[in-house]
């Protein structure tokens, strides 16, 4: 998630470390805090890999800052993710919305929503936060007002999901004049 999720901020412009981190912070630091031991090893391995590249600028007051350029190869990469997410890309919540963060960038509407029906297909499965043995309990099935909750919460984020995906998925595969 982080490397998508870098590679698709700097593809949307060149930034600074602290502003990447700000960026990532607004999209997952909620669930998911990034920490500066996370990030510049991150940054270092990406760079390492030719994914990006580190320009020198000269600082407005003080030290030179560092700006993260994506690299051709970056661009490949992110979008190599993008048309292709691994499953939990797909079932991860969290790890979806980074996803969804950047699937703009894929130009191609077909490849969108190939993503999408996984998406799709993925919700379309039964399941639940509990279960009796195999089989997922309802919300019905529940007296304990809180996990009654839970579940119905999580059903109407579902249920606005899946209108969404349906929604989303009719206008990319239809035929632009």
């Amino acid at each position: 998630m982080l490397k998508l999720a870098i590679l698709g901020f700097l593809h949307d412009r060149p930034l600074h470390g602290y502003e990447l981190r700000r960026h990532l912070a607004a999209l997952t630091g909620h669930v998911r805090p990034i920490s500066d031991g996370t990030l510049y090893p991150a940054i270092k391995r990406l760079e390492a890999a030719g994914l990006l590249v580190r320009e020198t600028e000269p600082g407005t007051v003080a030290a030179p800052r560092h700006t993260l350029h994506l690299t051709e190869a970056g661009q490949a990469a992110l979008l190599d993710r993008l048309r292709a997410p691994e499953p939990l890309d797909i079932s991860d919540e969290n790890r979806w919305f980074t996803v969804l963060s950047f699937l703009r960038h894929l130009s191609d509407p077909a490849e969108q929503a190939a993503v999408l029906r996984r998406r799709l297909a993925f919700l379309g499965e039964p399941a639940s936060f509990f279960y009796d043995g195999d089989r997922p309990v309802g919300a019905e099935e529940f007296a304990d007002p809180f996990r009654r909750g839970m579940l119905l919460i999580a059903r109407a984020t579902t249920d606005t999901e899946l209108a969404w995906l349906r929604e989303t998925l009719a206008d990319l595969e239809t035929p632009q004049q």
